[in-house]
Order: C-alpha cells, then sequence, then structure tokens
C-alpha cells in the first residue's frame, strides 16, 4: 500500500511532504497529511473506513456530505468559522467524497489544527463543554430533515429488538453460562419496561426524530488550545435518525461514573451528580430553545436507558459467548454488565434530582 498514490488521489494543496499514522481510534486506520505549497503548510486527515464495521460506505459517506454541507451554511449564517467548527470533507480528483483502492475505501478530511481531543475530562468545565458542543451540534440541525438518512447500523438504538435478541440468547444459552448470571438476568427482565420508552415516544411523534450523532465520548469533541472552548464534534460515522436523548444518555453512562467500565469492585462504581449536573448545564446550554418539553421531562430516561441497553448489550454477549465485544478473561463482559447495572440502580435512586437539575439549567423558551 503506497499512501502517497492514495494521497494523489485527493485534492489536497501543493505537494505532499510527509504521511504519518494519527490518533489512537481503534475502528479506522487515521493518517496526517502534510502539505506544502511555496511557504504554505496543508494538512488533512486521511483514513481509510473498516467497511468490515460499516459495510453501507455509501450511505455512510453521503450521511457525512449532507449533515456537514447543511452545518456549514448554518455556521456561516451564525458568522461562525466553518472551516473550524465542521468537519471538511476533501473531494477526489473525481469529484467523489471517497475513492476505492484496493477494494478499501479512503477519504480525507480538512486537519483542523491547533486543537486537542480529551480522554477523560480532569476538569468539570470540559466535562460541561463538551456537552455544550454536542448540544449545539443537535441545535445546529434542527432544521436537517433526519428521516433521509442512511441507518449505517440497523436498530442501533431500537431497545426493544436489543431486548428481543437479549431473550434469544438466554433462551439458546449457547455456553451455558445463564447459571453464573441469574442476578444480572433478573435485573434486566425486570427492567424490560424501559425497552419502549424512546423507541414508543418516537413512533408516536411525541418526541421528535433528529439527527443523532451516536458515539458521543469525549474524545469525538475537539477543543481550541488558546481559548480552552470546544469547537467541533468529529467523527460522524454513526450518524442516523434517532433522538437526542441517546446521546445525552450514552454521554452521562461513560462520562458521569465512578469508575472505569469494568471495573470488578462495584463498591468503587458510582454515578456522579455533580458531573451530571455539569453536563446538563453544558448540552441545555448549547441546545437553548431547540429542545421540547418532552425531551427535556425524558433527559433522565435517557441517561437510564442507554446505561441499561448498554448493560444488556455486554450480558448478550456474554451468554453467546463474547462474539462482539474484545474481551481479556471469560467474565470480562459479565463484569461490564455490572458495572452498567450499578449504575442503572444509582440513577434511578436519583432520578427526581436529575429531573430537578434537567429544569434548573433549561433555557427553553416559554
Amino acid at each position: 500500500m503506497n499512501l502517497k498514490d492514495i494521497a494523489a488521489g485527493f485534492r489536497f494543496f501543493g505537494t505532499v511532504e510527509s504521511i504519518e499514522p494519527h490518533g489512537n481510534g481503534h475502528i479506522n486506520d487515521t493518517y496526517l497529511v502534510v502539505c506544502r505549497d511555496g511557504e504554505a503548510v496543508h494538512q488533512y486527515i486521511m483514513q481509510r473506513l473498516n467497511t468490515r464495521i460499516f459495510p453501507n460506505y455509501q450511505g455512510l459517506m453521503r450521511n457525512i456530505e449532507t449533515v456537514t454541507d447543511y452545518l456549514r451554511d448554518i455556521i456561516r449564517s451564525q458568522g461562525g468559522d466553518c472551516l473550524r467548527e465542521c468537519m471538511t470533507p476533501i473531494r477526489t480528483i473525481d469529484g467523489a467524497t471517497y475513492q476505492i483502492v484496493n477494494r478499501d475505501c479512503w477519504r480525507a478530511y480538512l486537519f483542523i489544527d491547533n486543537t486537542v481531543a480529551y480522554q477523560i475530562a480532569d476538569d468539570k468545565n470540559i466535562f460541561a463543554d463538551s456537552g455544550r458542543a454536542f448540544g449545539r451540534f443537535i441545535a445546529r440541525l434542527d432544521g436537517f430533515d433526519a428521516s433521509g438518512l442512511c441507518e449505517v447500523i440497523e436498530n442501533f438504538h431500537n431497545t426493544k429488538d436489543r431486548y428481543a435478541k437479549f431473550c434469544a440468547s438466554l433462551q439458546a444459552d449457547p455456553l451455558g453460562r445463564s447459571a453464573s448470571a441469574q442476578e444480572e438476568i433478573a435485573f434486566v427482565t425486570q427492567r424490560n419496561a424501559y425497552c419502549g420508552k424512546i423507541v414508543d415516544a418516537l413512533s408516536r411523534g411525541e418526541i421528535p426524530l433528529r439527527v443523532t450523532h451516536n458515539d458521543t465520548k469525549l474524545n469525538n469533541v475537539l477543543i481550541d488550545k488558546t481559548s480552552g472552548k470546544a469547537i467541533c464534534v468529529i467523527d460522524l460515522d454513526t450518524i442516523m435518525p434517532g433522538s437526542l436523548l441517546y446521546d445525552f444518555g450514552d454521554s452521562v453512562r461513560f462520562g458521569c461514573s465512578t469508575a472505569l467500565e469494568d471495573e470488578q469492585d462495584l463498591s468503587k462504581v458510582d454515578f456522579d451528580l455533580s458531573l451530571y449536573e455539569a453536563y446538563c448545564e453544558g448540552f441545555l446550554d448549547g441546545i437553548g430553545d431547540k429542545i421540547t418539553t418532552a425531551e427535556l421531562d425524558m433527559l433522565h430516561i435517557g441517561s437510564i436507558l442507554m446505561t441499561y441497553e448498554c448493560g444488556m448489550r455486554f450480558l448478550t454477549d456474554y451468554l453467546d459467548g463474547d462474539l462482539y465485544f474484545k474481551t481479556a478473561y471469560p467474565e470480562h463482559n459479565l463484569v461490564r454488565a455490572r458495572t452498567q447495572f450499578k449504575l442503572v440502580g444509582r440513577m434511578e435512586a436519583c432520578s427526581e434530582k436529575m429531573i430537578e437539575i434537567a429544569h434548573k439549567y433549561c433555557v427553553r423558551k416559554k
């Protein structure tokens, strides 16, 4: 594989000086391309898309193209800098947003310099600002018709479907692992009423169908090194139609836990309400008056449901024999499920306070 030959297929300015691995992503292969045009230096991100994870790369890239085109127009109209506040796909020589080389799908973006992506938030302000960025992302796409987007991963947050798959795995029990997970199985089945909360609200039109990011980790927000402010949401591969409750809830699930996702000592696992308040304040500030009353009232449900769903996925994979998530030891997925279920219980205990916090920081116009 000659990376310079692949780079030659994109409309980069100048002559390629270097191509080096970039970042620490686990799905796509990412490179930083540095080009020089006289005294001017231009930098780009070039990626080989993992088509095993994303076989419908055509639909995925069409999603990214239409969403980023729309975002740039909105950012310009708001007086922002669309080259820093939005990902900019680089066209190929043929004018496409990707090229196929030896059956691999390659794409490129303008590199956003003077930024950093944090893996963990040591500072509540950083976590709050990531919430502000994701809220602003949803607000800017409020007028976008999400129904026209491709569903890159079918039924990704259809929790009813996830529960049906869990029940099928429990029934099959191919490795006889259910005997070692009776408490966790009972936890899931006793709370199956959660599964339809968001799916049914969407189908009944009680909450709007929106563009959702579906991977709202802290490291998918670029922070400007000079201002310290979040400026751009990145990694748009899982953009799909859905509910903002998914994005909000998954950020809370991951960001408000006091322990790692696979912590074996459950006494260390808790739900940090102060981090929830920080994220909630930032998110609601970012989304402004674009959130509906029904969505506001269900923010805590989104947090509980996404944590419950994630734990159920870990447990299902444990019963199946660890076919999806990578594991380091036989009980790894069961341990992961237990941490999520501990968080669900703590969120349930804090529900009233979570509702109070959401209404405290809501800036939605009455």
